[in-house]
């Protein structure tokens, strides 16, 4: 079975978080295309970031509503990056996944691996009593897809792949300050809210509790071993 380390890194810095990821896919990259014993391993990160909004490379700048001045004064960044996707927001209370996996030897392709991460997510929900889905044309879950005015979204998923390794993931809002999502179109979406599993279930979660929910799903849905 498919190997998988995973690490807990807490709360930490987006950008710091970001070249660790970078880290991993490059060792992985290198051990497959240069033959080499490259120390790299397959890898599911965990971790919470403080303030701040991402832009993915086809997203539109306007969809930030405020100015580099007002992100100082909300105590957020704010970074261009390389994934797929718009723009969207990370902080506190937030349980975001970066799996560097190598897609070759899952034997499966971007679209199902994202439709597997999605799954992964809608899986967790359910065990707290959240009926999530998919909504047709938007990547991501979301809740109340019935009615494209109530429907929701409670997790982001954005990724990256070079040479069949993954990078970036997804960003399931457990207990998110719910507020920051006022300050950009979600997504690059006017017309549609965010929520989260506390807002939903109305108390909130023990993120523990979620991450080892969403950590036995990954592995039963991809069918790896995550230690």
């Amino acid at each position: 079975m498919y190997q998988v380390k995973h690490i807990d890194l807490a709360l930490k810095d987006y950008k710091e978080t970001w070249n660790y990821q970078q880290d991993i896919q490059n060792q992985l990259i290198k051990a497959k295309t240069e033959d080499s014993t490259s120390a790299g391993m397959p890898t599911l990160i965990f971790v919470e970031h403080p303030h701040v909004y991402t832009l993915g490379k086809s997203g539109k700048e306007n969809n930030l509503l405020i100015n580099p001045g007002f992100l100082a004064t909300i105590g957020a960044s704010y970074y261009k990056i390389d994934r797929g996707g718009d723009i969207t927001y990370h902080g506190p209370g937030q349980l975001v996944g970066y799996p560097v996996f190598d897609l070759d030897i899952l034997g499966i392709g971007i679209k199902i691996y994202v439709e597997k991460l999605e799954e992964s997510i809608i899986q967790t929900l359910l065990e707290f009593g959240i009926h999530a889905s998919r909504l047709g044309g938007a990547t991501g879950v979301w809740i109340d897809t019935e009615s494209a005015k109530q429907a929701r979204k409670i997790c982001a998923i954005g990724v990256k792949v070079s040479r069949g390794i993954t990078m970036h993931g997804f960003a399931l809002n457990v207990s998110t300050n719910l507020q920051y999502f006022n300050y950009i179109n979600p997504c690059g979406f006017t017309d549609r809210g965010v929520t989260s599993m506390e807002k939903e279930t109305g108390y909130k979660p023990e993120m523990n509790q979620v991450k080892q929910v969403l950590i036995r799903k990954i592995s039963g849905i991809f069918g790896v071993d995550i230690k």
